[in-house]
């Protein structure tokens, strides 16, 4: 089943960081399974307050974007774009071919 990372931005605190993070994030995805959905564009924000920007990608399994989050590789990014803005980054998994949600929620 397929499982998306997003990552929204709330607040820019370094733009330094943040084009160190651009330049040491796409390195961490070489010959790793993900397909960008979004990425920095246009927002028509329809509930709450707008964020400075979203980023959606797709990987197969929820397994396979944790593996990546956790990476070495993209740790070592990810500590740039800690330093650079405030974000919110979500693992979610995607519903089966059959339209349906898994959840390990109850109530």
């Amino acid at each position: 089943m397929p499982a998306y990372v997003i990552f929204i931005r709330e607040r820019t605190l370094d733009p330094s960081e943040l084009e160190a993070y651009a330049r040491a994030a796409p390195p961490s995805l070489a010959d790793r399974p993900i397909k960008f959905l979004a990425a920095y564009g246009r927002q028509d924000v329809l509930e709450g307050p707008a964020p400075e920007d979203v980023a959606i990608a797709e990987f197969p399994s929820l397994d396979e974007a944790k593996d990546w989050y956790e990476s070495p590789a993209y740790q070592a990014a990810a500590q740039h774009r800690f330093k650079g803005a405030i974000y919110r980054g979500i693992i979610i998994e995607g519903v089966s071919s059959e339209g349906r949600a898994h959840s390990s929620r109850t109530g």
